[in-house]
């Protein structure tokens, strides 16, 4: 399963990458926001600041909700750097972009997705990926792993080369469950990977072993 980290900030990219196992991005409108990125030219220098750290793709989401916008500025993204993913909501015309974009040998990542019908048809598509967003859903109660379980089951039935690529991942919980599932990518904040490190038997058994060294150096010295 892949890790992809969900955020536009460049240092915690940085230390995801540092980290050894990252292996993307995805970012969104609201995470550029939130870094205080706006604007076409500052954007796009952003999205080409994450290609230089990151080795593997990048997702970049489209603003355009028209049909014709998405492809023209979904275009200008993909142009930036053969990392870039073109990130499309999953709209009428949304699916018509992917399309599009697919017949073009242009990878895209089909967002906003929360039933597996709205999988199914970005599969269709051609999407290279999909999002279902499972802890919004988890939000509403209603289960966001047991969505990608019905889309695993939908995509292997068919042999769809879409790879599910779980979002809104807000814990090890949700990392684990979607590891058990099968989901081949799942994005979340550098916080929650780094949460599957913590155990409190490492813990209180790495404190034991540096104990036992310091006391026999002790009785040596």
């Amino acid at each position: 399963m892949k890790f992809f980290i969900d955020t536009a900030n460049l240092n915690d990219i940085q230390e995801a990458q540092d980290f050894g196992v990252l292996d993307g991005v995805t970012t969104n409108p609201t995470l550029m926001a939130k870094e205080g990125i706006s604007g076409d030219d500052l954007v796009q220098k952003h999205y080409l600041a994450i290609c230089a750290i990151v080795d593997g793709d990048v997702s970049a989401e489209v603003i355009a909700t028209d049909y014709e916008g998405m492809i023209l500025e979904g275009e200008q993204l993909a142009n930036l750097d053969r990392k870039i993913v073109v990130k499309v909501p999953m709209t009428k015309a949304g699916i018509r972009a992917i399309k599009y974009f697919s017949n073009k040998g242009i990878k895209t990542n089909c967002t906003l997705v929360f039933s597996a019908g709205q999988a199914l048809l970005a599969a269709k598509a051609g999407a290279t990926y999909v999002s279902p967003f499972i802890g919004r859903l988890d939000d509403i109660s209603v289960d966001g792993l047991g969505l990608i379980k019905e889309i695993r089951e939908i995509y292997d039935h068919y042999l769809f080369p879409t790879q599910i690529l779980a979002a809104s991942v807000r814990n090890s919980t949700h990392i684990l469950g979607c590891a058990k599932i099968g989901a081949d990518v799942i994005t979340s904040p550098l916080s929650a990977i780094l949460s599957l490190l913590k155990h409190p038997l490492t813990d209180s058994g790495l404190a034991q072993f540096l104990a036992d060294h310091k006391r026999v150096a002790a009785q040596n010295n």
